[in-house]
């Protein structure tokens, strides 16, 4: 009996997450936006369902239920502050640990056959390391779309000034983004130019790949990027980003986690041959 009420809570907490979670992720690839009230509804009942089933079933993992909030919350602004992803982000990994500071181990088994340490303590750890590898799976995605493009067409990847851009710039570049057509990206608001323009001198232009876009520049890099065009000066083919919000990549890498567990336990185990 005592089992099956820890397993309800457990599918509880599990079910209001995910549901949470999807919907954050929709309103964050809809809108670039996600409400704060979707964390301020989370947290409550994912602290609440934690704290008792840890009080009732589990006394003695109070304190690392603390620390794993205190961790994570750390970790999350440690990020945020340093760039790395937005609040909406920051404040999905501080709602999971509150819900699912560790595997809920009464309510699944992982498919790949054991809940790895970094599972059992700091579960929001896991679920983040599996969608920085869900994320750079896409990044090899666009590596192989920018060559296959390149084979394809027979055109450069970079032209003028962007060939004189740092290597990493432009691996950085090809990893996150491709060529699309300015038509194209003007209908498609979700997609951002990694590339501008500026006048140089005798009426020539430079031009300059982009790393980070902002929201609020776009209509006013796609003017430029236009007026270039047709001036023709520049190509129709521009750089872009789809720039997927991070918060579905953590989504995604809470499902794995929960379905599969923790990739790079995984890994280690596979190469280690453990």
């Amino acid at each position: 009996m005592v089992l099956k009420m820890q397993a309800f809570i457990e599918i509880g907490k599990t079910c209001i997450t995910l549901f949470f979670f999807l919907y954050a992720s929709w309103s964050d690839y809809k809108t670039r936006e996600v409400s704060n009230s979707v964390w301020v509804l989370l947290a409550p009942p994912a602290f609440a369902l934690t704290f008792a089933e840890l009080f009732l079933f589990d006394f003695s993992s109070l304190p690392f239920f603390g620390l794993c909030f205190g961790l994570t919350s750390a970790f999350a602004i440690i990020l945020f502050y340093a760039g790395g992803f937005g609040g909406a982000d920051a404040k999905a990994l501080m709602c999971l640990a509150m819900a699912l500071p560790f595997y809920p181990s009464e309510l699944l088994r992982p498919l790949m056959g054991e809940v790895s340490p970094i599972m059992n303590f700091f579960f929001p750890i896991a679920v983040f390391s599996n969608s920085v590898i869900l994320a750079a799976l896409t990044a090899i995605y666009l590596l192989f779309h920018n060559l296959l493009w390149r084979i394809k067409t027979g055109s450069q990847l970079f032209e003028g000034e962007q060939r004189k851009a740092s290597i990493g710039k432009r691996l950085l570049v090809l990893a996150t983004g491709y060529k699309i057509n300015i038509k194209k990206l003007k209908e498609k608001w979700h997609i951002h130019p990694l590339e501008d323009v500026e006048n140089a001198e005798e009426g020539e232009i430079k031009r300059k790949l982009l790393i980070l876009p902002k929201d609020e520049e776009r209509e006013t890099i796609l003017k430029r990027l236009e007026k270039a065009i047709e001036e023709g000066k520049i190509q129709e083919e521009v750089w872009a980003t789809p720039g997927l919000p991070m918060l579905i990549f953590i989504t995604a890498g809470l499902v794995l986690a929960l379905v599969y567990g923790d990739i790079v336990w995984a890994l280690i185990h596979f190469f280690i041959g453990g």
